[in-house]
């Protein structure tokens, strides 16, 4: 399994711990400072079956500045996140055939079925 992961982030650390307990193998993704391609987060909308703006942590200062009430189409989305990773809700989980943001951790539990 492969974790979306930011280190400063305290919901991505239980997360993580979280993933530890129940899985042997795990891909520790720190997409702020590794990136995040435009495949990535494809694989991430796809894998969840949700929206660009479904991903989007809309308490992040960027969003509340540049972004907030102004809409915008899916992909525009796409490119906003893309450009300004830190808006990626967090942490995300991905496996084979489905993903979850894992807010709470708990969510990791419908990977493991």
């Amino acid at each position: 399994m492969k974790i979306y992961y930011n280190p400063r982030c305290s919901k991505c650390r239980i997360g993580l711990e979280y993933l530890r307990q129940r899985v042997a193998e795990i891909e520790i993704y720190e997409y702020l400072k590794d990136g995040l391609t435009e495949d990535d987060l494809r694989e991430i909308l796809l894998k969840t079956n949700l929206k660009p703006f479904d991903l989007v942590r809309t308490h992040e200062e960027y969003y509340l500045k540049e972004l907030k009430g102004k809409n915008f189409t899916d992909e525009e989305w796409i490119r906003i996140i893309l450009e300004n990773p830190k808006l990626l809700k967090r942490p995300i989980v991905v496996d084979r055939m489905k993903a979850v943001i894992a807010l709470p951790a708990e969510n990791i539990d419908a990977l493991l079925k």
